[in-house]
């Protein structure tokens, strides 16, 4: 079970993903649509066992199935509570918790984390499975064995124990990936580079979990269960890619401070929109590659010239001809200071309309022109930032 936040914090997303619970404690509690499909699996596989050790019962089989299903969804439930309420005593904001094919998630909103707290909120889930086993174990010693009860107690226990050790596994995506985050960034001061280390070790740990499953019975001088294998594979692909899109988040989170307009700006003249074309001709001679932002009356940018359109003004027109003729507009306010970097340059191009931005000096001087894939494929690793678009 995984939570949606490495301690900077995950908006909760906007659409619908399932069905609403209400809340516990105040949190939203929703059961994803992929929750119906994960649990019809169970009652498929888990049912014809239930009549196998229980002859007789009859449909009721698929009925004991669906409750373990239930059960274990109540399990997930209280393991992600955990991980809220003691997100919740640090001051960070629950969005919601998320019952889902995996079993679940916890999404927070913005917040400022420390080693300590977020290894704090990642045992808690785990700390809480084992509370549940250790529950359903002091219920056991009091049940008659050979009843419907006492398999599904029995199942619940086990499941707990296998939820609590599974996730504290040391690996992104699991619980157990944030100890190795947070030991990490306390060495190293960078929470960042905590990630991508515990992110490299989920995927050693999917690795390691083919291998045991394959070797194991092989060394035993048997055959690996294809079913067992099929299993170990889709559950070390989820894990596989819950740990390398932590990686690459991180990645892209440690590239920003790199990241500013004025590295990544193409040279850019500003000329007034009334320039004739022959004018802004001669005036650009001497710095072909530089692009052409118009700017207003007021001085402020309001489109870029196209070079082709600029090119096709034959010769005779050329000082008769307005270069705002060649232009197409700016949306209005896309202009960013040749200062903005990091996540400030990211939030104010957010805030902007359109893919061109004129960059502009303290005194609002148009000094380059800054395109939205630039940024992108600086911040993605794509290009490497400084370089020319």
């Amino acid at each position: 079970m995984s939570r949606d936040a490495t301690g900077r914090g995950t908006a909760a997303a906007t659409r619908n993903p399932g069905v609403s619970l209400g809340r516990i404690a105040g949190i939203p509690v929703v059961l994803a649509w992929s929750w119906f499909a994960i649990t019809a699996v169970i009652i498929f596989l888990f049912g014809p066992r239930v009549e196998d050790t229980f002859p007789g019962i009859g449909i009721g089989a698929y009925a004991v199935a669906l409750g373990y299903a239930l059960l274990l969804a109540a399990s997930v439930l209280i393991h992600e509570l955990a991980h809220a309420l003691s997100a919740r005593a640090f001051g960070w904001p629950t969005a919601r918790i998320v019952l889902n094919l995996w079993g679940g998630h916890t999404q927070f909103g913005h917040f400022s984390s420390s080693p300590g707290r977020s290894v704090v909120v990642a045992l808690a889930g785990t700390a809480a499975n084992f509370a549940l086993a250790i529950l359903g174990w002091g219920i056991l010693l009091g049940m008659e064995p050979g009843t419907v009860w006492f398999l599904l107690t029995q199942i619940l226990v086990w499941a707990n124990l296998l939820v609590a050790v599974f996730n504290a596994l040391p690996g992104l995506p699991l619980d157990g990936g944030r100890m190795v985050e947070s030991a990490v960034w306390k060495a190293t001061g960078s929470q960042d580079r905590g990630t991508v280390a515990a992110g490299w070790a989920g995927r050693i740990l999917v690795v390691v979990l083919l291998g045991v499953v394959v070797s194991i019975p092989l060394v035993q001088g048997g055959q690996p269960d294809l079913t067992l294998i099929i299993l170990a594979v889709v559950m070390g692909a989820f894990l596989w890619m819950g740990a390398s899109a932590s990686i690459e988040d991180a990645r892209m989170r440690l590239r920003l401070p790199d990241i500013s307009a004025n590295r990544l700006k193409q040279a850019a003249v500003g000329l007034p929109a009334v320039t004739p074309v022959g004018q802004a001709r001669r005036m650009i001679r001497d710095a072909p590659e530089a692009a052409i932002v118009l700017t207003g009356a007021t001085g402020r940018p309001e489109s870029v010239v196209d070079v082709a359109a600029l090119a096709s003004v034959p010769d005779t027109a050329a000082d008769t001809t307005p270069i705002s003729t060649t232009a197409r507009a700016l949306p209005p306010g896309a202009y960013v200071p040749e200062s903005a970097e990091g996540q400030e340059l990211v939030q104010f191009l957010a805030r902007l309309e359109g893919n061109e931005y004129a960059v502009v000096d303290s005194r609002g001087v148009v000094t380059g022109l800054l395109r939205q894939k630039t940024v992108i494929d600086a911040i993605t690793g794509k290009s490497a930032p400084g370089s020319r678009p």
